[in-house]
C-alpha cells in the first residue's frame, strides 16, 4: 500500500487550491445567500485562460491575473440575467455555467490541453514546496478579502445577503453589491481553477464538474468542526474545511476505495456532516427547552 505521507502531503495541497474555491462559494452562499452555479464555469474558465497565454510562453501570473478578470466577467453575466433580466439566481446560475462551457471550448479549441512543459508558478519556484506556495497564494487571498468585508462596502455586503430593505434605506443600491459579490466570487473561484490547471498539468472542460458540491463540501465540514470555535473568521473556516475534505477523500482513496466511487462517497460525506448539524440543532433546541422548563419548576417550588 502507498505511504500514507505522500498522500496526506497531496491532499493538503489539492485542499488549498479548493480552499479558494470554498473563499469564493462564500461570497455567494455564506454572505449574500444566494445559490451560484456559474462556479462550475468559471472554475474551468479560469483554467482556460491560464492555458491560453502558458501555451503561448506568457508570463503564469498574467494568465493568473487574466483568469481572475474572466472570473469577474463570468460572475457578471451571472448578475445580469439575475438582476436585469430577472431570471431565477440558480437557473441563471446554470445557464452561465452552460455558456461558459462553449466559451471554454473556443478560449484554446480543444476540451483538453496539456501544461507540463509551460511555466507556472510552481516552475518559477521549484525549490519551494507547492505546498508552501499554495498556502501563501491562499493566505494572501483570504486576508484581502477579509480586510474588504471590513471596510464599508463589505458590511453593505454582508447586509444585502440579510437585509436588502436596510441597505435601500441606508440610501445604497443593493443590486450593486450583489454584482460585487457574485463578480468577486466568481474571479477567486476562477483563480483557483487557474491554480489547478498548473498543479495538475492540464486544463480540461470536465474540471468544473461537481465544484458546487466540494465549495459547498468545505464549507459545511468546516462549520461542523470549527462550529464552538466562533471567533475564526468565515474565510479560516472554510479554507479548514476544504482541507479536511480532500484529506477524508484522500485517506478514502488510501484506504482502497474505488476511484469510480469517490464523487458517490464524497457526496454521502457532506449528507454526513449536514445529518450531524441538523442533529446538534436539533439536540440543542431540545437542551435549551428543557433547561428553561427546569428553571420554571425550580422557580415556581422555590
Amino acid at each position: 500500500m502507498q505511504s500514507l505521507l505522500p498522500v496526506l502531503g497531496a491532499s493538503v495541497e489539492t485542499g488549498l487550491i479548493f480552499a479558494l474555491l470554498s473563499i469564493g462559494v462564500v461570497i455567494t452562499y455564506k454572505i449574500l445567500k444566494i445559490s451560484d452555479l456559474s462556479l462550475e464555469g468559471t472554475f474551468p474558465l479560469g483554467a482556460f485562460l491560464f492555458a491560453k497565454l502558458a501555451t503561448a510562453q506568457m508570463n503564469p501570473y498574467a494568465g493568473m491575473v487574466l483568469a481572475f478578470a474572466g472570473g469577474l466577467l463570468g460572475g457578471l453575466v451571472t448578475y445580469l440575467l439575475y438582476k436585469k433580466l430577472r431570471i431565477e439566481a440558480l437557473l441563471a446560475g446554470i445557464l452561465t455555467m452552460t455558456m461558459l462551457y462553449s466559451i471554454n471550448l473556443k478560449v484554446t479549441g480543444q476540451a483538453n490541453v496539456p501544461l507540463m512543459s509551460t511555466p507556472s508558478v510552481f516552475t518559477n519556484f521549484e525549490m519551494v514546496p507547492k505546498i508552501v506556495l499554495l498556502a501563501v497564494v491562499v493566505l494572501v487571498v483570504k486576508l484581502l478579502l477579509d480586510a474588504f468585508l471590513q471596510t464599508e462596502r463589505g458590511y453593505l455586503l454582508y447586509v444585502t445577503g440579510d437585509n436588502e430593505s436596510l441597505v435601500k434605506a441606508l440610501g445604497q443600491n443593493p443590486d450593486r453589491y450583489t454584482m460585487l459579490g457574485l463578480m468577486l466570487s466568481n474571479g477567486i473561484i476562477a483563480l483557483s481553477g487557474a491554480l489547478m490547471a498548473q498543479y495538475s498539468g492540464f486544463a480540461d472542460s470536465a474540471m468544473g464538474a461537481t465544484m458546487i458540491v466540494t465549495g459547498l463540501a468545505s464549507i459545511i465540514i468546516g462549520d461542523t468542526v470549527l462550529k464552538h470555535h466562533t471567533g475564526l473568521k468565515v474565510t479560516t473556516r472554510a479554507i479548514l474545511g476544504a482541507v479536511v475534505y480532500r484529506i477524508i477523500a484522500g485517506l478514502a482513496l488510501h484506504l482502497g476505495l474505488d476511484p469510480q466511487s469517490l464523487k458517490l462517497i464524497t457526496a454521502l460525506i457532506v449528507v454526513v456532516f449536514i445529518a450531524y448539524n441538523n442533529g446538534a440543532s436539533n439536540y440543542a433546541r431540545l437542551w435549551q427547552r428543557n433547561a428553561k422548563a427546569h428553571g420554571a419548576w425550580r422557580h415556581n417550588n422555590a
